[in-house]
């Protein structure tokens, strides 16, 4: 059976070298902004769905959550764990299958972890899961792109060098996925990976919301948490609450 794709390229060491300067004050303030609009109670469970090496998880346990982070990829988890303590923990999980006997009054599905899938009835699977995995009125909060904006501005080529690696990225767009090629060789490394985002609107999003017994109370543009704009925002942040 072929792995998916994203199984080989989040493992890699080489995707948090391409990925390793991210704005760690922006997503700190992100977090904040989040939890100050969606008043959980302290100590509430949450889930970071996708969590990466667990930066966002830390935030939350910060914040006063009781925090579970999961992520498909082995490596990252095992970097995440070395920071496990009472009330924050991280687990090798695939995302759109149940953590049996676990409940949460949110889960947290940032930073584009959606749409990695071959079609929407893994999307549909993914949020049943996370429907059956919520308590009575508990919040899914997805940080997706703005999949318009980014086809609209395209950046078909780009080169990046990161701990003297040079990364040389091809994206393009095929009316439904967006890829994103990315090639390095570094020593006697040669490698090539396609990353391959479903274009995800936030039409289809409601679409599939509803179909899985979601509402969704407000959308966000930007980290900041302007309102959204199809056009002119950069993300889309749906906030959307469990129906019964």
């Amino acid at each position: 059976m072929t792995k998916d794709w994203f199984a080989d390229w989040f493992d890699s060491p080489y995707y948090h070298i391409l990925y390793k300067n991210r704005d760690e004050i922006e997503a700190n303030l992100f977090i904040s902004r989040l939890v100050s609009f969606i008043e959980l109670p302290k100590e509430s469970t949450v889930l970071d769905l996708a969590c990466g090496k667990g930066r966002h998880a830390k935030m939350l346990f910060e914040s006063g959550f009781n925090v579970l982070g999961v992520d498909l990829s082995p490596q990252s988890i095992e970097f995440a764990s070395q920071e496990s303590v009472k009330g924050l923990d991280f687990q090798v999980h695939d995302m759109r299958e149940v953590i049996q006997g676990r409940k949460f009054t949110a889960i947290f599905n940032l930073f584009t972890s959606f749409g990695y899938f071959d079609s929407e009835a893994e999307n549909l699977k993914m949020l049943d899961s996370i429907h059956s995995m919520l308590e009575k009125d508990g919040l899914l909060i997805i940080d997706f792109m703005n999949a318009v904006k980014v086809i609209d501005n395209l950046v078909e080529k780009e080169e990046k060098i990161v701990d003297d690696v040079k990364f040389d990225i091809e994206r393009r767009y095929d009316g439904q996925h967006i890829f994103k090629d990315i090639r390095f060789i570094d020593g006697k490394i040669n490698r090539h990976y396609t990353e391959r985002v479903q274009a995800v609107k936030i039409s289809d999003f409601e679409k599939m919301l509803t179909a899985t017994n979601f509402k969704i109370l407000r959308t966000f543009g930007d980290f900041n948490l302007n309102d959204f704009d199809e056009t002119t925002s950069d993300r889309l942040i749906i906030i959307a609450q469990k129906k019964q």
